[in-house]
């Protein structure tokens, strides 16, 4: 039974994985306008993302979502794009 409740929320968590829901996390994150997020705007030279901020993008990436991210792959966040790349492959990979 508990291992039932365990894989529920995983893939729940996959179904639910999409574009304005990340845009909308980010925004959160980095308390900026929800319309500051483009697809393609750079967290570093766009939206002033520091070491402190990528920090905290990753816990609450990792808290949110059900995955973990490895120390490399923190220098492909540098878009909404790449992040939601990124999750969906993790995401896709676990289920």
């Amino acid at each position: 039974m508990a291992e039932e409740t365990r894989t529920a929320p995983d893939r729940a968590s996959h179904a639910a994985l999409d574009r304005e829901r990340l845009r909308g996390l980010l925004a959160e994150i980095l308390d900026v306008d929800v319309a500051q997020i483009s697809d393609q705007a750079h967290f570093v030279d766009d939206l002033g993302v520091d070491s402190l901020m990528a920090l905290e993008i990753t816990v609450r990436l990792e808290a949110e979502f059900p995955v973990k991210l490895a120390e490399e792959e923190l220098t492909q966040l540098a878009t909404l794009d790449d992040t939601y790349a990124l999750l969906d492959a993790k995401l896709r990979a676990a289920s």
